[in-house]
Protein backbone atom coordinates (compact mmCIF):
# COMPACT_ATOMS: atom_id res chain seq x y z
CA UNK A 1 0.00 0.00 0.00
CA UNK A 2 1.29 3.46 -0.77
CA UNK A 3 1.41 5.41 2.37
CA UNK A 4 2.59 9.32 2.82
CA UNK A 5 3.63 10.90 5.93
CA UNK A 6 1.98 14.86 5.81
CA UNK A 7 4.42 17.04 8.08
CA UNK A 8 2.71 20.40 7.78
CA UNK A 9 5.61 23.47 9.27
CA UNK A 10 5.71 26.89 10.36
CA UNK A 11 8.65 27.93 11.31
CA UNK A 12 10.23 24.99 12.04
CA UNK A 13 13.89 25.31 11.09
CA UNK A 14 15.24 24.46 14.39
CA UNK A 15 13.18 20.90 14.43
CA UNK A 16 12.39 20.22 10.88
CA UNK A 17 15.91 17.98 10.12
CA UNK A 18 15.82 15.99 13.20
CA UNK A 19 11.95 15.23 12.42
CA UNK A 20 12.78 13.80 8.88
CA UNK A 21 16.20 12.17 9.32
CA UNK A 22 13.97 10.40 11.89
CA UNK A 23 11.23 9.28 9.74
CA UNK A 24 13.73 8.00 7.59
CA UNK A 25 15.81 6.27 9.74
CA UNK A 26 12.62 4.28 11.65
CA UNK A 27 10.00 4.42 8.81
CA UNK A 28 11.90 4.29 5.44
CA UNK A 29 9.32 2.68 3.43
CA UNK A 30 6.95 5.93 3.86
CA UNK A 31 6.80 8.67 1.69
CA UNK A 32 6.56 11.98 3.51
CA UNK A 33 5.50 15.42 1.97
CA UNK A 34 6.66 18.55 3.85
CA UNK A 35 4.37 21.59 3.53
CA UNK A 36 5.58 24.90 4.25
CA UNK A 37 3.42 27.37 5.41
CA UNK A 38 4.92 30.35 4.18
CA UNK A 39 7.53 30.09 7.50
CA UNK A 40 9.14 33.68 8.31
CA UNK A 41 12.15 32.12 9.56
CA UNK A 42 15.05 29.65 7.46
CA UNK A 43 12.55 26.55 7.67
CA UNK A 44 12.42 26.58 3.23
CA UNK A 45 16.58 26.86 3.43
CA UNK A 46 16.94 23.77 5.61
CA UNK A 47 14.27 22.03 2.91
CA UNK A 48 16.60 23.41 0.55
CA UNK A 49 19.66 22.70 1.78
CA UNK A 50 18.81 18.79 2.77
CA UNK A 51 16.90 17.91 -0.40
CA UNK A 52 13.43 17.52 1.38
CA UNK A 53 10.43 16.67 -0.62
CA UNK A 54 8.66 19.98 0.31
CA UNK A 55 5.59 22.44 -1.07
CA UNK A 56 5.96 26.27 -0.24
CA UNK A 57 2.86 28.81 0.32
CA UNK A 58 3.29 32.20 -0.48
CA UNK A 59 1.08 33.12 1.81
CA UNK A 60 0.06 31.74 5.39
CA UNK A 61 -2.95 29.27 5.29
CA UNK A 62 -2.92 27.95 9.04
CA UNK A 63 -2.45 24.49 10.09
CA UNK A 64 -5.86 23.56 8.38
CA UNK A 65 -4.72 24.82 5.10
CA UNK A 66 -1.72 23.23 5.47
CA UNK A 67 -2.99 19.98 6.30
CA UNK A 68 -5.86 20.00 3.64
CA UNK A 69 -3.11 20.59 0.87
CA UNK A 70 -1.66 18.07 1.66
CA UNK A 71 -4.43 15.40 1.48
CA UNK A 72 -4.36 17.15 -2.03
CA UNK A 73 -0.84 16.03 -3.01
CA UNK A 74 -1.89 12.58 -1.25
CA UNK A 75 -5.51 12.16 -3.31
CA UNK A 76 -3.54 13.80 -6.73
CA UNK A 77 -0.49 10.72 -6.38
CA UNK A 78 -3.19 7.79 -5.40
CA UNK A 79 -2.38 7.07 -2.04
CA UNK A 80 -3.85 4.60 -0.07
CA UNK A 81 -2.91 6.05 3.45
CA UNK A 82 -2.16 9.14 4.24
CA UNK A 83 -1.18 10.24 8.11
CA UNK A 84 -0.29 13.24 9.96
CA UNK A 85 2.59 14.02 11.64
CA UNK A 86 3.55 17.70 13.41
CA UNK A 87 6.89 19.68 12.08
CA UNK A 88 8.14 20.00 16.05
CA UNK A 89 9.26 16.58 16.52
CA UNK A 90 6.64 15.62 19.02
CA UNK A 91 5.01 12.33 17.34
CA UNK A 92 7.96 9.54 17.55
CA UNK A 93 8.06 7.66 14.04
CA UNK A 94 8.44 4.01 15.41
CA UNK A 95 4.69 4.56 16.21
CA UNK A 96 3.47 4.83 12.67
CA UNK A 97 3.10 1.13 12.47
CA UNK A 98 0.61 1.05 15.43
CA UNK A 99 -1.61 4.05 13.61
CA UNK A 100 -1.57 2.76 10.23
CA UNK A 101 -2.18 -1.10 11.07
CA UNK A 102 -6.45 -0.49 12.17
CA UNK A 103 -6.63 1.07 8.83
CA UNK A 104 -4.65 -1.01 6.67
CA UNK A 105 -6.72 -3.99 7.79
CA UNK A 106 -9.94 -2.14 7.33
CA UNK A 107 -10.98 -1.92 11.05
CA UNK A 108 -11.28 1.81 10.95
CA UNK A 109 -11.53 4.73 8.65
CA UNK A 110 -9.08 6.91 10.88
CA UNK A 111 -6.97 6.07 13.33
CA UNK A 112 -5.68 9.01 16.21
CA UNK A 113 -2.51 8.58 18.30
CA UNK A 114 -3.18 9.06 21.65
CA UNK A 115 -1.51 9.67 24.79
CA UNK A 116 -4.11 9.03 27.05
CA UNK A 117 -4.79 5.81 26.81
CA UNK A 118 -1.49 4.39 28.57
CA UNK A 119 -0.92 8.14 30.20
CA UNK A 120 2.79 7.66 29.49
CA UNK A 121 5.17 10.06 27.76
CA UNK A 122 4.72 13.85 27.57
CA UNK A 123 0.65 14.95 28.81
CA UNK A 124 0.42 18.39 27.57
CA UNK A 125 0.15 20.85 30.65
CA UNK A 126 -2.70 20.83 33.05
CA UNK A 127 -4.57 23.83 31.92
CA UNK A 128 -4.43 21.75 27.89
CA UNK A 129 -5.97 18.60 29.44
CA UNK A 130 -8.36 20.41 30.86
CA UNK A 131 -9.70 21.85 27.96
CA UNK A 132 -8.78 18.23 25.71
CA UNK A 133 -11.27 16.90 28.62
CA UNK A 134 -13.49 19.51 27.52
CA UNK A 135 -14.02 19.47 23.80
CA UNK A 136 -13.40 15.51 24.37
CA UNK A 137 -17.09 16.10 26.04
CA UNK A 138 -18.49 18.19 23.18
CA UNK A 139 -17.27 16.05 20.88
CA UNK A 140 -19.45 12.82 22.31
CA UNK A 141 -22.22 15.23 22.68
CA UNK A 142 -22.07 15.96 19.19
CA UNK A 143 -21.96 12.58 17.12
CA UNK A 144 -21.14 9.68 20.26
CA UNK A 145 -17.73 9.33 19.74
CA UNK A 146 -15.85 8.65 22.59
CA UNK A 147 -12.05 9.98 21.88
CA UNK A 148 -9.74 11.06 24.68
CA UNK A 149 -6.64 12.68 22.39
CA UNK A 150 -8.86 15.03 20.63
CA UNK A 151 -6.21 17.11 19.44
CA UNK A 152 -3.96 14.79 18.48
CA UNK A 153 -2.05 15.51 15.34
CA UNK A 154 -0.84 11.76 14.87
CA UNK A 155 -3.32 10.54 12.94
CA UNK A 156 -3.63 8.05 9.79
CA UNK A 157 -7.17 8.09 7.04
CA UNK A 158 -7.67 5.62 4.34
CA UNK A 159 -8.16 6.27 1.13
CA UNK A 160 -11.58 7.34 0.97
CA UNK A 161 -10.98 10.09 4.10
CA UNK A 162 -8.20 10.76 2.20
CA UNK A 163 -10.96 12.30 -1.01
CA UNK A 164 -13.38 13.75 1.69
CA UNK A 165 -10.46 15.79 3.58
CA UNK A 166 -9.11 17.03 0.71
CA UNK A 167 -12.02 18.83 -0.16
CA UNK A 168 -13.44 19.19 3.53
CA UNK A 169 -11.38 20.35 6.20
CA UNK A 170 -11.60 23.07 8.38
CA UNK A 171 -9.13 25.89 8.83
CA UNK A 172 -8.52 27.32 11.84
CA UNK A 173 -7.72 24.39 15.12
CA UNK A 174 -8.93 21.31 12.50
CA UNK A 175 -8.59 18.42 14.72
CA UNK A 176 -11.64 17.70 16.73
CA UNK A 177 -13.78 19.33 13.79
CA UNK A 178 -12.44 16.34 11.46
CA UNK A 179 -13.63 14.04 14.13
CA UNK A 180 -16.94 15.19 14.41
CA UNK A 181 -17.34 15.76 10.84
CA UNK A 182 -15.79 12.09 9.88
CA UNK A 183 -17.72 10.45 12.55
CA UNK A 184 -21.41 12.28 11.21
CA UNK A 185 -20.39 11.51 7.50
CA UNK A 186 -20.11 7.52 8.30
CA UNK A 187 -16.88 6.94 8.96
CA UNK A 188 -15.16 4.94 11.95
CA UNK A 189 -12.76 5.93 14.29
CA UNK A 190 -10.37 4.78 16.58
CA UNK A 191 -7.66 5.54 18.91
CA UNK A 192 -4.42 3.87 18.89
CA UNK A 193 -2.09 4.39 22.35
CA UNK A 194 1.35 6.21 21.31
CA UNK A 195 3.74 7.89 23.33
CA UNK A 196 4.20 11.61 22.64
CA UNK A 197 7.70 13.91 23.39
CA UNK A 198 7.49 17.48 24.44
CA UNK A 199 8.77 19.68 22.20
CA UNK A 200 12.70 21.01 22.39
CA UNK A 201 12.99 23.59 20.02
CA UNK A 202 10.76 26.66 18.67
CA UNK A 203 7.43 27.43 20.16
CA UNK A 204 4.44 26.59 19.78
CA UNK A 205 1.88 28.50 17.87
CA UNK A 206 -1.26 28.29 20.84
CA UNK A 207 -0.09 30.47 24.22
CA UNK A 208 -2.17 31.00 27.10
CA UNK A 209 -4.34 33.75 25.55
CA UNK A 210 -5.04 31.74 22.04
CA UNK A 211 -5.36 28.75 24.71
CA UNK A 212 -8.29 30.86 25.74
CA UNK A 213 -9.48 31.41 22.37
CA UNK A 214 -9.31 27.64 21.13
CA UNK A 215 -11.54 26.76 24.24
CA UNK A 216 -14.29 29.25 23.14
CA UNK A 217 -14.57 29.00 19.34
CA UNK A 218 -13.95 24.85 18.81
CA UNK A 219 -16.72 23.53 21.46
CA UNK A 220 -18.57 26.28 19.31
CA UNK A 221 -17.67 25.43 16.24
CA UNK A 222 -18.64 21.76 16.78
CA UNK A 223 -21.45 22.40 17.68
CA UNK A 224 -22.77 24.25 14.69
CA UNK A 225 -21.50 21.73 12.42
CA UNK A 226 -23.07 19.15 14.42
CA UNK A 227 -26.79 21.52 14.00
CA UNK A 228 -25.76 22.29 9.86
CA UNK A 229 -25.01 18.56 9.47
CA UNK A 230 -28.18 17.15 11.08
CA UNK A 231 -28.62 13.44 11.58
CA UNK A 232 -25.60 11.28 11.21
CA UNK A 233 -25.22 10.31 7.45
CA UNK A 234 -23.85 6.79 5.88
CA UNK A 235 -20.97 7.26 3.82
CA UNK A 236 -20.84 6.37 0.13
Amino acid sequence: MKKLVIIPAYNESMSIKRVVENLREKAADYDYIIVNDCSTDQTEMVLKENGYHYISFPSNLGIGGAVQAGYKYAKQHSYDIAIQMDGDGQHDPQYLKDIVEPVKHGMCDMAIGSRFINKTGFQSSLIRRLGIKFISFVIRLCCGEKVFDTTSGFRACNAQLIHYFSDNYAQDYPEPDAIVSASLNGWKIQEVPIVMCERSEGVSSINTWKSVYYMIKVPLSLILHRISTGRKKVKK
